[in-house]
């Protein structure tokens, strides 16, 4: 049979709706493979069930780590308090919870595959695509590291706003996370906004949807994310965003990418009530 390889949008705790995708295209792990580009949890009603399913998968899935599984870390290793929109009160309570929470830790902020750079945000227009990976890598290693609880308390928040490649410590991971898992409009000079989270016609002035910054200097590589629900499906050549609103009552989406193809699989799901502001 033949092997088949597909990105899939945010989950968000939708398993239900996961389940219904892999069934549509009839997926199987000794065979195919799925790249999850972030979000697996939060805002759905079965985050528990979706990492369970991701971490079964074992090395047929490769999951990136979105804003919203960066929060269940901090959260859960006391960094951050819980949002009252949050729907992870079950899998913190999970008797699983310390395995699933340690194969969380271990995916991936960025990875390249099939000639596509996979990332759950964006990137900023002065990074490359190996500079993309390479500092993708070096949160990674502190995800995993012995000093993960301590990295936690200081993880969140907007600064710095611009990019300097001698930035260190909390300061230059906070950038990478931001850029990564958080990013929707950039100013040329690579200043980051994170006030507005609308459709790409609400940039406040100065500032582009990250993809439309003039020189970026991965224009030409092929990428896909998500995280921008209100963008929805974006199918152009060198752009897959594939977060469509599954958390919000839209659709979860697959892409197959394989040897130049690309086909696009959707299943519904189902609404749950909250503002997409949360997103």
């Amino acid at each position: 049979m033949e092997r088949m390889n597909y990105l899939v949008g945010d989950i968000q705790g939708c398993c239900d709706a996961f389940e219904r995708l892999l069934a549509e295209i009839d997926f199987s792990p000794s065979r195919d493979h799925v790249y999850v580009l972030g979000d697996l949890v939060n805002r759905g009603p079965h985050s528990t069930d979706t990492l369970r399913r991701l971490c079964g998968l074992g090395n047929a899935a490769t999951s990136l780590l979105g804003n919203h599984d960066l929060h269940l870390l901090a959260v859960a290793h006391g960094g951050r308090k819980a949002h009252h929109s949050d729907t992870l009160t079950e899998l913190l309570a999970a008797g699983d919870r310390e395995p699933l929470l340690d194969w969380l830790r271990c995916q991936r902020m960025a990875c390249q595959a099939h000639g596509w750079l996979m990332v759950h945000a964006g990137v900023v227009p002065q990074w490359d695509t190996q500079l993309t990976l390479a500092l993708a890598a070096e949160v990674e290693q502190m995800l995993r590291s012995s000093s993960l609880r301590d990295f936690m308390q200081v993880m969140s928040g907007n600064e710095p706003l611009r990019w300097d490649p001698e930035l260190t410590g909390a300061a230059r991971l906070r950038f990478i996370i931001n850029v990564l898992t958080r990013v929707r409009f950039v100013a040329a000079d690579g200043a980051l906004e994170f006030t507005i989270k609308g459709a790409p016609d609400k940039a406040p002035p100065g500032y582009y949807p990250w993809f439309e910054v003039p020189g970026r200097r991965t224009a030409d590589t092929p990428i896909a994310f998500g995280h921008w629900s209100t963008l929805g499906l974006m199918n152009r050549e060198n752009l897959l965003a594939l977060d469509t609103g599954c958390a919000w009552g839209g659709l979860l989406t697959a892409a197959r990418i394989d040897e130049g193809r690309r086909e696009l699989i959707q299943v519904p799901c189902e609404p749950v009530p909250l503002s997409a502001d949360a997103a």
